[in-house]
């Protein structure tokens, strides 16, 4: 039974369960255990987990920005089912690691409950999925020189997890607002690399 009733929390109390499952979790039992929801969790989950203290860990940011273009890329291409290539499936992370960040996710999962909801899905329906696919892509390739700078790839995995999760809810003014954070975070990175 999920521990809350919002969408967001749903998508956590899945990553809990998958990870209970043993001591080691693959990045493909955790696709699997998302799978249900469409394909905002897809982008959601990676983006979320690289902004809590595992995507301090070097390396993390970039792995999680290529499964993010991996899934990304799929949606872009109007895919019906996410697929990943064997290497990343058998992928493991601890299981107390997943659990851990999925419960310091909690609070901002409420919140997000609390707040967003469906509303101008013409923004976040399905025709919009494609651009949104795009620009996180986009926002991706703008981890790996970031990730030299302490949490300075939490910037475009917000605007990632911002499309995710409208996306997920089919909430357009989050869709819009998440655009309005891309293109900040564009500048603000562009200003980063060119000083």
């Amino acid at each position: 039974m999920a521990e809350t009733q919002g969408k967001v929390n749903e998508m956590l109390d899945d990553l809990s369960r998958c990870a209970e499952q043993g001591e080691e979790v693959t990045v493909g039992q955790i696709t699997e255990s998302l799978g249900h929801r469409g394909f905002g969790p897809f982008l959601v989950v990676p983006a979320l987990i690289e902004i809590t203290p595992l995507g301090g860990i070097p390396g993390v940011p970039s792995l999680l920005a290529l499964i993010i273009v991996l899934f990304a890329g799929q949606i872009a291409l109007g895919r019906k089912h996410m697929w990943l290539p064997g290497f990343l499936e058998r992928r493991e992370i601890e299981g107390d690691k997943v659990r851990k960040s999925a419960q310091k996710l909690r609070p901002l999962a409420r919140w997000l409950d609390r707040w967003f909801h469906e509303r101008l899905p013409r923004f976040a329906g399905s025709g919009s999925a494609r651009v949104a696919a795009a620009l996180v892509i986009a926002l991706c390739l703008t981890v790996p020189p970031l990730e030299l700078i302490p949490f300075a790839s939490s910037a475009p995995m917000l605007a990632i997890a911002m499309i995710g999760l409208a996306l997920t809810l089919r909430d357009g003014a989050l869709m819009l607002a998440a655009y309005a954070v891309a293109a900040i975070g564009f500048v603000v990175v562009g200003q980063m690399l060119l000083s």
